[in-house]
Formats: C-alpha cells, structure tokens, sequence
C-alpha cells in the first residue's frame, strides 16, 4: 500500500492533532512511519542536524580503534587517536574521495590508508603519506612504499580528514553533523546530572548483540517508553519491573524518561539482581531502575549493577539496524566468576528485545497495509512518546527547542486525569 496523499511534512498544520495535551492528542500522521519522503526529510532535520548517538565508547577505547558508522546517509568514521582522543572523520579521502574504510569495527594501527591511491591520514586527520605527490613526516620504516616527488603548489597539510564533532555521554558517543552545533549540554539538558551517581564513565561493555528489525525506528522508541503494553508483551518483565511502581523521570532535556522504583527481585524469568550493584548508590538510585529514550535514537537502561543500551540505525522508513550493549562494573566485565551471571543477564535482555522487536514489527505491518488515520494517547502511560513525537514534530518545521520537565517529579504512571490538567 502507498503512503498515501501528498503532505507538507514541513507545515505546522500536518501535526496539529499531535501538538494537543496529552489527554487529547493523536499519534503522528501514518505517513511519519511508512513514507519514503517523510523519512529522507527526517534524516536530514533529525539525523543531520543536531546530535546523534553513534555506537558505544567501549568499542573504541585503544589507540587505532575504529568504528564505521551511517548517520542521515552519511557514512563517518570514528577512531581513538594515539593522544587517546576520540574523533570522527567523513568516510572519505581527500584526494578523489574514495571510501577509505569499509562498513564494521576494527584497528587500523597508526594510520589510515585509502585503498585507492595509498593517500595516509594520521588517526588525528592530518594527511602524513601522498605517494607522487610530495614528502611524508611518516616513520622512516614506511617511508618507502611512499615517493617523494615535488608536486608544484600542493601542501599536504590542506588535505586533512573533514571532520565531525563528536562527544560522549556515559557509555554513548555522539556525533553532530551541523557545521555550527549547539554545546551537547543543551541536548542532555539535566538528564547528566539526574544519571550522575551511577557514575556512566566507569562501566565497561561486557556483551554485545545485532538485530536486523522490519519497522520504523520510531515505533522502537515509542514502544520503550510507554509500559501500557508490558502485560501482555512482556508477561516475565512485568514480574521483575512491577506497573505500580512505574513513574515517569524527565526534566528539561532532549529525552523520555521513565524509571521503576523500586525494582523487583528476580524472578525464574531472569531479572537483574545477578550481579553486585555499584558501590556508593545513594539510596534511591540502588533500588530503581532508570528508563530513558535519548533523542532521537538510543535507550539507556541504568540499573544499580548494569547499563543496557539500545542503539536504533534507521537505513529506511521501515527498516532499523540495531546493536544493543551490556555494560557492568569494570571489576565485573572480566572477572571469570561472574559470566555465568552475565550470559544470564544477557539472555534476559535479548528475551525482552526480542519480543519488542516483533510487536513493533507487527506495528509496521498494520500502518503499511491499512489507511490508518492515527490513534489516541494513553494518558495514563503514553505521555513519553506525546512528548518524543512532538520532538519529531518540532524538528520536522523547523523549530529547535528543548522541552521542559514535568511539573511533579517523579510522577506516577497510575494518576487521576486532573493531575495531568
């Protein structure tokens, strides 16, 4: 079935129903999940303009390590440097833009090479090996394979890698295509500080898995942030992180945000308890279970003894690559005692991913194959994804601004409509 009609994604008046309260408001026009138009639109005002997760900081902690990442089309590389910087670099070489690596992870050594003309880049950028072109500073052990002709009004140092800005946050790594990007404390808002306790520098990634999901990557978000759909999607889950515990946890900042408080113990299911907790949890972080969506593509899932991240790459309307990370305390990752409780962990997780990943394919099914004009807001539940899509919405018209928090901190998931009022 086609999109549909044409529509102005760029309009105000085509997300006038979402823009409504919560109580009132209707979802994104079906359009945002199954169009190809919408979606080329949205690589470029959501993923090319602002910031981005793109992979996890523990894959790239060596000099030399590299990661190939897409964001909005673009393809970038992302390398720890000798100094032990983390930079990002266009896919490209300077000289007849050849990709210069292949999609994946690695290390590349001390440099870069382009498989073409053998043009060298040094893991900060610097072009350092122009073979017929002009001298090279590189180590005098590889100085042969490059010549040393004279080239008439050629400086190498004009030739750099083009760079991205990158930062990190915790675990993720962020990049930002706009040429002039707002500081990535802007994005975050106050989520840095509400996360500061667990201490998100110290954890260490200890399993890794891919999933290839048929939907848009907006409906897994959407369905991470809202719990309406735990009883019957997620039958063990709901045993371990109970509905009446559940509260919604978001101020000012580009994301979702939901936490349990406090978590249940495991269950025969799996659950989370396997594990030490960190050390020196104030009391309120070592009981909960932090849920957020950070704009516009990963999940953190912060417990007192692990992170889980979800990392969503769309590649079309309705197809997402998606690589998610099981980090735990440095003292964990390797001790050999404790990967029987990681596998466990692991397994859970994987269960709980699976069975989301074949809900919101379902989703992606019924929006494809049927005119649906769009469906309510669950007030009780669903006031995270009003406020995610309006988040689409905003960047969609051309508007930047970060929503507030929410009035009441910690406001429970099961209140009384005036509440919301």
């Amino acid at each position: 079935m086609d999109a549909g009609p044409a529509i102005d994604y760029t309009r105000p008046e085509t997300y006038e129903r979402t823009r409504r309260a919560v109580a009132e408001a209707r979802t994104l026009v079906r359009q945002a999940y199954v169009c190809e138009d919408f979606f080329a639109l949205e690589r470029e005002r959501v993923f090319g303009a602002g910031w981005v997760a793109a992979g996890c900081v523990d894959t790239l902690r060596q000099p030399g390590d590299v990661q190939v990442v897409d964001i909005a089309g673009r393809s970038l590389i992302l390398v720890r440097g000798r100094d032990g910087v983390l930079r990002a670099f266009y896919n490209v070489c300077r000289h007849r833009g050849s990709r210069l690596i292949e999609d994946g992870d690695g290390n590349v050594g001390r440099f870069i090479r382009c498989p073409y003309h053998r043009w060298a880049y040094d893991l900060d950028g610097r072009c350092v090996g122009t073979p017929l072109f002009t001298g090279s500073d590189i180590p005098v052990d590889q100085q042969a394979i490059f010549a040393t002709d004279h080239a008439a009004g050629f400086d190498r140092r004009d030739y750099g890698l083009l760079s991205v800005t990158v930062a990190t946050f915790g675990p993720v790594v962020l990049v930002n295509l706009d040429p002039d990007p707002e500081p990535l404390a802007v994005h975050l808002g106050d989520l840095a500080v509400r996360l500061a306790g667990y201490r998100l520098d110290d954890w260490r990634l200890a399993r890794t898995r891919h999933y290839h999901v048929a939907a848009n990557y907006k409906l897994i978000a959407e369905n991470f942030m809202e719990y309406y759909h735990l009883p019957w999607v997620h039958p063990g889950l709901v045993r371990v992180s109970p509905l009446d515990a559940h509260h919604r946890w978001q101020g000012s900042g580009m994301y979702s945000g939901m936490c349990t408080s406090p978590i249940a113990a495991n269950t025969e299911n799996g659950g989370w308890q396997d594990l030490e907790p960190l050390p020196g949890l104030n009391p309120d972080d070592a009981v909960s279970a932090r849920f957020i969506w950070l704009f516009p593509n990963i999940a953190l899932n912060v417990m007192p003894n692990h992170v889980f991240l979800i990392h969503a790459t769309p590649t079309a309307a309705g197809v997402t690559e998606e690589a998610t990370y099981l980090l735990t305390r440095p003292e964990t990752a390797d001790d050999p005692d404790a990967q029987h409780a990681i596998d466990r962990l692991a397994a859970f997780w994987d269960s709980v991913n699976r069975e989301d990943v074949a809900i919101v394919e379902r989703v992606q099914k019924g929006l494809a194959t049927t005119p649906f004009p769009g469906g309510p807001m669950c007030y009780r539940f669903e006031e995270p994804v009003h406020r995610f899509q309006n988040m689409v919405a905003d960047r969609m018209v051309g508007l930047r601004r970060v929503p507030p928090g929410d009035a009441v901190p910690d406001t429970p998931m099961f209140v009384e409509m005036n509440a919301l009022k």
